[in-house]
């Protein structure tokens, strides 16, 4: 028998949603719709023919008519709704023309991938080139190699799992209305993956951030007398074409218009700009990036202005796109605000703010041509997380802009908590150049992070890679301090070089936690336990690292690693985690240790063990492996950290 909730959601709305929020919801889910019709079709059509295909199915998803819109239901599908995080996946869930349109998707992807279907007329079409996702790295690679071995209910089950966190029961009885003949199989089949839902969101799958590559340019030759390289229209991401009757003028690096329409050429006008006031964040309501004044010498060179403003809209292809994971990368839908114009080393930098993101436009000043567009997420940054963003880096170092409220700044060496900060020029907000970790190489011998104080007291910030530098803290979750204090510096000296993991990876802060300590059973002093977080802007893709350092050892070792966990956060603020250690007679011991709520751990499979407390020792073989369980003190039991 079905559930209520699906039962539900076939019946029509108790009164009409319309065409029009039928169409509204599909613009605003579209690139998640899309990137499931693209990871459900069969991976032999290949990566082109599967990115337009894609686009086609979720575009023909839209209902036709008046009264196939007015089928959307009024409640979400699934019973577990109320459970979920609302600020992850499961927030489309709110949504009740979500679920409806991802089962058409759904259907529609099934279909196609079923043998001798034809496939859907491919609209939007593209002449001329060939249209692919970003190409991922090795991890990507093995994974798309795995889904392809499975079956496309299989793969919708993957994906449905991976990407919109359902539950087992919620895809089985989705498949299963998409006419699925066997949704336990296809679930079982999908358990065959490891889950990765971080890779899933990679532009590796990505069917709306695409690059061109030319088709046969000789068999085109061959059977075209006309030159159609005028005439060839892109269509990306299911937009509908719009030749232009003029262009933009001189436009650098910018793409050919593809579009014009009141609302695109204001957001294009450099004169229509939003400038704050120097002084506006002295009464501003917030202290974010809303309150930071338009800084820098070109703040008045409106060809400048509008060369980033254009090439926002329309990046071509000599302009280099980057974006932290889960960036939209977009025009903006309005005017931004002008945070800085000016020159750094050898290019003239615009950074501008959205509301939602960070977008640093760059461009040589030799006249060369190419540009950089740098996108980050910025949503909900205050205080300390909006104190400050990169500039440029160099000759492996980094270069600030900081907020109007920064009064000091400094450097400081994380492995060396003792040290004193060293102080840091400032010009009208602007830093001197500073070592960035981020570019280093070679072993971990220091770690330098940015040093601010203000109003907000005193941070520690360091450059991960990206426009916005991770904010630092220490102490228990949920209760955590800023990482400035003589307790966090201690705490973060041993396992700074561990913040190298996270480069690159969209991350918003990193908390470090001494949760245990431990005496070793050779009697050569106590070994210390400890767990650092990474979250991140987007939510998901968080990280936490067990570590352990023994005495005298001036780094931690990584022992355990949780990715899209709870465990070591504030929503969970426990962590179990053990390693094999070897004495220094030469005997092996499995050393395991839980956060102070811990009333006993219990170690099975290679080693068997058990004892009370948060902490436990055992006699080991060398290589044995073990799994861990700890009871907490109100009677839960949680893994170790995995």
């Amino acid at each position: 028998m079905q559930s209520q909730d699906v039962a539900h959601r076939h019946a029509p709305a108790p009164g009409p949603a319309g065409a029009e929020r039928a169409e509204a919801t599909l613009v605003e889910h579209y690139p998640p719709l899309v990137r499931l019709a693209y990871l459900v079709l069969p991976p032999g059509l290949g990566r082109g023919r599967r990115v337009l295909t894609a686009h086609a199915l979720v575009q023909r998803a839209l209902p036709r008519g008046r009264k196939q819109a007015d089928r959307i239901p009024a409640q979400p599908f699934g019973r577990n709704r109320a459970r979920r995080d609302p600020g992850g996946p499961g927030a489309r869930e709110s949504d009740p023309g979500y679920a409806y349109l991802r089962e058409r998707v759904l259907c529609a992807a099934l279909a196609a991938a079923r043998p001798h279907r034809g496939l859907p007329p491919l609209l939007p079409r593209v002449w001329g080139l060939r249209l692919l996702p970003r190409s991922g790295g090795a991890d990507e690679l093995a994974l798309e190699q795995r889904l392809s071995k499975l079956s496309a209910p299989a793969r919708a089950a993957y994906v449905l799992r991976g990407l919109d966190r359902l539950p087992d029961q919620d895809i089985r009885e989705l498949l299963d209305a998409a006419g699925v003949d066997d949704p336990g199989g296809a679930l079982a089949m999908a358990n065959s993956v490891p889950a990765q839902p971080g890779l899933l969101s990679s532009p590796e799958f990505d069917p709306c951030a695409l690059q061109a590559r030319p088709t046969d340019l000789l068999r085109r030759r061959q059977h075209t007398r006309a030159a159609l390289g005028a005439a060839a229209a892109l269509a990306v991401c299911g937009a509908l074409l719009v030749m232009p009757h003029s262009g933009w003028g001189p436009d650098g690096a910018a793409a050919p218009v593809y579009a014009e329409n009141p609302a695109a050429q204001a957001a294009l006008d450099p004169g229509r700009l939003t400038r704050v006031s120097p002084t506006a964040w002295r009464s501003a309501a917030r202290t974010d990036f809303s309150a930071w004044p338009a800084r820098g010498p070109l703040t008045g060179d409106k060809d400048l202005l509008r060369r980033a403003l254009v090439v926002w809209a329309r990046p071509g292809r000599d302009v280099r796109v980057s974006a932290t994971p889960g960036t939209q990368t977009g025009g903006p839908a309005g005017p931004p605000q002008l945070l800085y114009a000016g020159q750094v080393d050898a290019a003239r930098v615009v950074i501008l703010y959205d509301g939602l993101r960070i977008a640093r436009y760059a461009e040589p000043t030799d006249g060369t041509q190419g540009a950089a567009l740098d996108f980050a997420r910025v949503d909900g940054a205050t205080g300390a997380e909006a104190s400050a963003l990169v500039l440029g880096r160099a000759d492996g170092n980094v270069q600030y802009l900081l907020a109007p409220w920064v009064k000091k700044a400094a450097t400081r060496d994380l492995m060396k908590p003792s040290s004193a900060p060293v102080p840091l020029t400032v010009t009208d907000g602007l830093t001197a150049p500073l070592t960035s970790p981020a570019l280093g190489t070679g072993n971990c011998t220091s770690w330098t992070v940015l040093q601010v104080s203000g109003g907000q007291g005193t941070q520690l910030a360091t450059d991960l890679g990206e426009l916005v530098p991770a904010r630092l803290t220490a102490g228990r979750p949920g209760a955590s301090a800023e990482a400035a204090t003589p307790e966090g510096l201690q705490a973060w000296a041993p396992f700074a070089c561990s913040l190298a993991t996270e480069r690159s990876s969209g991350v918003r802060s990193v908390n470090a936690w001494d949760y245990a300590e431990q005496p070793l059973p050779d009697g050569s002093g106590a070994g210390q336990w400890a767990c650092t977080r990474a979250e991140t802007w987007r939510g998901d893709g968080s990280a936490a690292l067990a570590q352990f350092r023994t005495p005298g050892s001036r780094y931690g070792a990584v022992t355990a690693k949780g990715t899209d966990t709870t465990a070591c956060g504030p929503r969970d603020p426990h962590v179990l985690a053990g390693v094999l250690w070897k004495s220094q007679g030469g005997h092996w011991y499995l050393l395991a240790a839980g956060s102070p709520d811990t009333v006993g751990i219990h170690a099975s499979g290679g080693i068997t063990a058990s004892a009370p407390g948060s902490l436990l020792v055992s006699k080991a073989a060398k290589g044995a492996q073990a799994q861990l369980k700890a009871t907490l003190a109100g009677g839960r039991v949680i893994d170790g950290l995995h």
